[in-house]
């Protein structure tokens, strides 16, 4: 049945993949940001009321993160409109082993809506859309945490996964956690990227306050500085981020789509054919 469905986060890495699933499948999808019309601005309540008008369920991606400070009002407000205005469900993401998104989902789940919870691990699409590309196209992927063994995830799995369970009810009241099939630690990642681009790409272990100050350096804002050193310490750091879940598996009924194959599709795309001069 055509519904018509609301997507925050909508030009975001999930956000934009989860509404190209929708489009296909035929529902009238609403796509909001800052410079939409109507716009929506998470640090805006006046704004919600106008994008949740007439939806019928939602897709809420919190920007940045779900463990920044203000994310819980924000979540509360949303909620609490989104049931006065009608809608049947909402899917959050969240994130893998992040305390503070957890209370985030509590929220959601105690809000009187319909919802799913999905836990992401981090993105693939991290070393080619998002905060680790500059480092790739250098050829020096410098981060902390050698040790950490993490099962990345890829975007398309976790848009597959939202746009099921957004328009299938078997899902309410559930959480799932999507991961990609294998851990594997930031030095592993680089030797396959650098296998399927072609490219001498090395790994180089520093420590978090150096990569803080990296970002400092670049001119970034502090609140994304505080964001990136939670996430490295608290999250990276946390043995139930490294667990790899079967989730991707039990909703789509394919495997999880692995590192390499990402590595080996980005790489046709040319996007890392560019050298960054240093």
């Amino acid at each position: 049945m055509k519904q018509n469905i609301l997507v925050i986060g909508g030009t975001g890495k999930t956000g934009r993949r989860v509404a190209e699933n929708l489009t296909q499948l035929g529902h009238n999808v609403r796509v909001v940001g800052r410079k939409t019309n109507p716009v929506f601005d998470w640090e805006n309540p006046d704004t919600y009321d106008a994008v949740l008008k007439d939806m019928d369920r939602a897709y809420i991606v919190y920007y940045p993160d779900l463990a920044v400070p203000g994310s819980r009002d924000a979540i509360t407000t949303l909620t609490e409109k989104a049931l006065k205005a009608g809608l049947e469900k909402v899917v959050l993401l969240s994130g893998k082993g992040e305390t503070e998104a957890e209370a985030c989902e509590d929220i959601v789940a105690n809000s009187g809506l319909n919802y799913t919870l999905v836990r992401a691990s981090w993105f693939n699409q991290n070393f080619s859309e998002g905060a680790f590309l500059e480092f790739v196209l250098n050829g020096v992927v410098a981060l902390p945490m050698p040790e950490a063994k993490i099962p990345f995830v890829d975007a398309n799995d976790i848009a597959d996964v939202v746009t099921k369970v957004l328009t299938d009810d078997t899902y309410n009241s559930k959480t799932i956690t999507v991961t990609g099939p294998k851990k594997r630690t930031f030095e592993e990642l680089v030797t396959i990227m650098a296998k399927a681009s072609g490219r001498q790409i090395q790994y180089v272990p520093i420590s978090i306050e150096a990569f803080k100050d990296g970002m400092r350096e670049a001119g970034l804002p502090d609140s994304y500085v505080w964001l990136f050193g939670y996430l490295f310490k608290e999250v990276l750091g946390n043995p139930e981020n490294q667990e790899v879940s079967h989730d991707v598996e039990r909703v789509l009924g394919r495997p999880a789509i692995d590192f390499e194959t990402y590595a080996e599709n980005t790489a046709e795309t040319g996007i890392w054919d560019t050298v960054v001069a240093m």
